[in-house]
């Protein structure tokens, strides 16, 4: 966008003689706010999406690739800026960042200025392209966008025979679209739906400062379907049963609870408003499940899950919930108080909004190739960073009939996790486990 909205953004760069055009610049959507007030070392906001190819990945033609690629995509080609009043975007225009083979642990804090002032940086380890996105600039939707088309690129780049049928241009149903969606589609009247009280916490011994697990769990998604059916019950809820269940049976022992289990489910938005937009674009649900007696079955604690959770996975509901935040950005008191102020604001709210759930699990959906490339594309994965109060999280990724839940965790004691493939294997699925092997007890 190039008209100066009314937000009381400092004013970006303005044209000199040695600038040939005007340097693009854009707001941050409603939701991307929160990330530059509360990202830092230990709580970087940080997400990675990676792709597994049937061969070794070269690190000077995934260059080239990112290269190719990057001026492409307005909504990566960005700089993070601070006004009076609001962060904003600007456009980047520097050469894109080195791409690096992988030597330390994933989702670290992204420092701008070791990365040409990017938000976003691509590495690789052995078959493996990584992209690791900080939050501001879009969510999983955006992120597989841009990774699917890096990919694409370097599979051109390494194969000649692919770049004589294919053109360099992106596929057709790549979006670049840059619609702030939350703030089209509001309601004014909106109240505050999300849960406040308190959830119960995991705690444990830590692992050594800056060490970062990850456990993948291998699934075939008939056999999921399957079992899925026979409870009646979707893969989302299912999953987020099971991993309610590991908590309820590990960590509470069956025993009641003073709180709840409760696990933030973010949702797609854009299904439900017919949006294609880049920006992140997401509302976050609960599933809950407050044990206030000894020895609930599995069955119990699943249709609890599932009657919560589709009590929330509603146009309506989830109208509601992200009109509350848009309502409060949009009171013209708050928008004329500096950032200084605003990001103290923000970082108290979400400390202790932070608290109201156990853990995060995120289905970035299926993942879908074009034909042409799908011969050298084995998985995907994805996987969150740790954030207040949440030592623990799971992604759940798909491609072709391989369905990946992954944990991400800073926690030693592995039981939550092994109890839940040993749920889903009690269950009748065969599952796959691999892990990046830090230490653990």
């Amino acid at each position: 966008m190039r008209k100066k909205p009314n937000s009381g953004l400092s004013e970006p760069a303005t044209k000199t003689k040695k600038q040939k055009k005007e340097i693009r610049w854009e707001r941050l959507d409603n939701t991307a706010h929160l990330f530059p007030a509360i990202a830092q070392e230990n709580m970087s906001n940080v997400y990675r999406i990676s792709v597994t190819l049937s061969e070794p990945v070269q690190s000077d033609i995934l260059q080239q690739a990112l290269d190719i690629v990057l001026p492409k995509f307005d909504g990566f080609n960005l700089r993070l800026r601070r006004g009076v009043f609001w962060y904003y975007f600007e456009e980047n225009g520097k050469p894109a960042p080195r791409v690096k083979e992988e030597t330390n642990y994933p989702c670290r804090y992204i420092r701008p200025n070791k990365n040409n002032s990017y938000l976003f940086h691509v590495s690789y380890y052995k078959y493996r392209i990584n992209l690791e996105v900080f939050h501001v600039l879009t969510d999983g939707m955006g992120a597989i966008n841009f990774l699917k088309e890096l990919t694409y690129q370097y599979l051109r780049l390494c194969h000649p025979e692919l770049a004589e049928q294919h053109t360099d241009s992106l596929t057709a149903d790549t979006s670049l679209n840059r619609e702030d969606s939350f703030l089209k589609h509001y309601k004014k009247s909106a109240k505050n739906g999300y849960k406040k009280q308190r959830a119960y916490q995991i705690k444990g011994e830590k692992l050594r400062t800056g060490e970062f697990g990850v456990m993948h769990g291998y699934i075939n998604i008939p056999e999921l379907k399957k079992i899925c059916k026979q409870y009646g019950t979707s893969i989302n809820e299912y999953l987020v049963a099971v991993y309610i269940w590991s908590v309820y049976t590990e960590c509470l022992h069956e025993m009641p609870s003073t709180l709840p289990i409760r696990v933030a489910v973010p949702v797609n938005l854009r299904p439900f408003f017919d949006s294609i937009t880049t920006k992140n674009f997401f509302a976050m649900v609960s599933a809950e499940f407050h044990p206030t007696k000894e020895q609930y079955t599995f069955d119990e604690v699943l249709e609890i899950v599932r009657q919560s959770l589709r009590s929330q996975i509603n146009k309506e509901h989830l109208e509601k919930l992200f009109s509350y935040n848009v309502s409060n950005e949009k009171i013209w008191i708050a928008r004329a108080v500096p950032l200084v102020f605003k990001n103290i604001a923000m970082r108290s709210v979400y400390n202790t909004s932070a608290l109201a759930n156990t853990t995060t699990i995120t289905n970035v959906g299926q993942v879908a190739i074009a034909e042409p490339y799908r011969p050298y594309v084995e998985f995907f994965h994805a996987f969150l960073a740790m954030s207040k109060g949440q030592h623990q999280k799971g992604t759940i990724c798909s491609y072709g009939d391989t369905l990946v839940f992954s944990f991400s965790y800073d926690l030693k004691d592995p039981s939550v996790q092994r109890e839940f493939f040993r749920k889903l294997s009690a269950d009748g699925l065969h599952i796959e486990i691999e892990s990046n092997g830090v230490n653990y007890e």
